[in-house]
């Protein structure tokens, strides 16, 4: 197995952001009460609850490096997240920053920002 890392990231109520990213493609892999483990691939996103965080304050985030920036982002628009410039959830499309990668964000209910960064070929 290679090196890899999972964020742990926070979430108001398990059930509800188990039901956001299953409609982004991700399966629940372990869940209790105090812990959840989301897969889609080879991507993992570990959750916590946090039931007092406000997403309008959250600052929680972590990048998703991606073989596919454009599927992932067109995934999120199929699952209804709004493409949008305020509010939760929200999706803004991959572009090409000055230093040439592509990259994109989701802003998932709670306020997190998951950074979506093209694996570079």
């Amino acid at each position: 197995m290679t090196d890899h890392a999972t964020p742990n990231l926070p979430s108001r109520d398990l059930d509800a952001t188990s039901r956001f990213y299953a409609g982004l493609g991700f399966v629940e892999g372990w869940r209790d009460d105090g812990w959840m483990i989301l897969t889609r691939g080879t991507l993992t996103l570990e959750f916590f609850p946090h039931p007092d965080l406000d997403p309008v304050t959250s600052w929680f985030s972590c990048c998703l490096r991606l073989d596919d920036v454009h599927a992932f982002y067109a995934a999120c628009l199929s699952a209804g997240v709004p493409e949008a410039c305020h509010g939760a959830p929200r999706v803004h499309a991959p572009k090409t920053e000055d230093w040439g990668g592509r990259v994109g964000a989701l802003v998932d209910p709670d306020g997190t920002l998951l950074r979506i960064i093209q694996n570079e070929s």
